[in-house]
């Protein structure tokens, strides 16, 4: 009367060895059996960027196979993402997720090529970080206060930069919820802006803390304000937007996260979940990363998939306020 149950045991340890890695060998081999592509939507320079090569490094040592950074920049991060959500579910391509491209971009354009919520399936968040507000140094300004006088005593004279839809809509939350006035001032990239602001042909930048933190602390800019609720290891001496009196401004910062088409593999889906989250949690990464000044923040697929659906309602609120519109969209 024993037999039964005897005989589902090898059945059961079999239906369960199918969910973990060791299921990767399956169809002929372990994956990855050769190299695999993580395209980032933003030219080299920028935060985007050099997260990417440190994982790059440390995800091509673990494999013994090269992860390849593969840039694909235009329409604020939506061509390189567009590629890589439309390529083969086979676990070779992964998505480069930007905050700004998944969660505002959908609401700015009319249309750009991809559903976020339902052609890739998150993976793992990378990074948090808190977007800045800075100056170049001839804005009669040093903190967020000063800002907001200024900018409502001259109405529309202020211009400020960014190089993607996030920071954009960091700067337009800023403006609504201040009740301010300032000229957007769109680029292709965070080199571009940055050099400009440096140069006073714009006067304010919203971006993260990888782009101006060199600057800041060589004294051609002036940091304004971290739009977060804590201030940030690597710029110690910039209040936050709570302590400037706007905590609103510091609720939904800036994150970088990983995924792959819809149809990968589950199982290769878990090994990625569990081969980005050591090496982010490497002293090696952390200690670059932070050095960025972003804060590596792995988690669960399906804590970054909440992530993702909450900041694509909020960010959609944002863009309505705002009434803006991408160019030709």
């Amino acid at each position: 009367m024993f037999e039964a149950p005897m005989r589902r045991r090898p059945l059961l340890a079999l239906l369960g060895a199918a969910c973990l890695p060791g299921a990767l060998h399956a169809q002929g081999g372990a994956w990855p059996e050769k190299p695999v592509r993580l395209i980032v939507p933003f030219p080299p320079g920028g935060g985007t960027d050099a997260l990417a090569r440190i994982l790059a490094t440390g995800l091509s040592r673990l494999w013994g196979q090269p992860l390849v950074v593969d840039n694909r920049a235009g329409a604020q991060g939506n061509i390189g993402t567009q590629m890589a959500i439309k390529s083969p579910p086979d676990g070779y391509t992964l998505v480069f997720a930007h905050q700004g491209v998944m969660t505002v971009n959908p609401h700015l354009y009319a249309q750009i090529g991809f559903d976020p919520l339902k052609d890739m399936q998150p993976v793992s968040l990378g990074t948090v970080q808190p977007f800045l507000l800075v100056a170049h140094p001839s804005v009669p300004a040093s903190n967020l206060a000063e800002l907001t006088a200024l900018a409502k005593r001259e109405p529309g004279k202020l211009t400020f930069a960014s190089s993607a839809s996030g920071p954009q809509m960091a700067g337009e939350l800023y403006k609504a919820t201040a009740g301010v006035s300032m000229l957007h001032v769109a680029y292709k990239g965070a080199g571009p802006a940055v050099v400009d602001v440096l140069g006073g042909t714009v006067n304010l930048m919203v971006a993260n803390p990888t782009s101006v933190a060199p600057h800041i602390k060589s004294g051609k800019l002036k940091g304004i304000v971290v739009f977060g609720n804590e201030r940030i290891d690597i710029l110690p001496e910039v209040p936050t937007a709570a302590e400037a009196g706007f905590p609103e401004l510091g609720r939904n910062p800036e994150w970088y996260g990983f995924g792959v088409p819809t149809g990968t593999p589950a199982a290769v889906v878990q090994k990625l979940n569990h081969d980005i989250g050591s090496v982010l949690n490497s002293d090696e990464a952390q200690k670059a990363i932070r050095g960025l000044g972003l804060i590596p923040s792995p988690s669960t697929p399906e804590a970054f998939a909440q992530r993702l659906r909450s900041d694509y309602e909020v960010w959609g609120r944002v863009v309505k306020i705002s009434g803006a519109k991408a160019e030709g969209s």
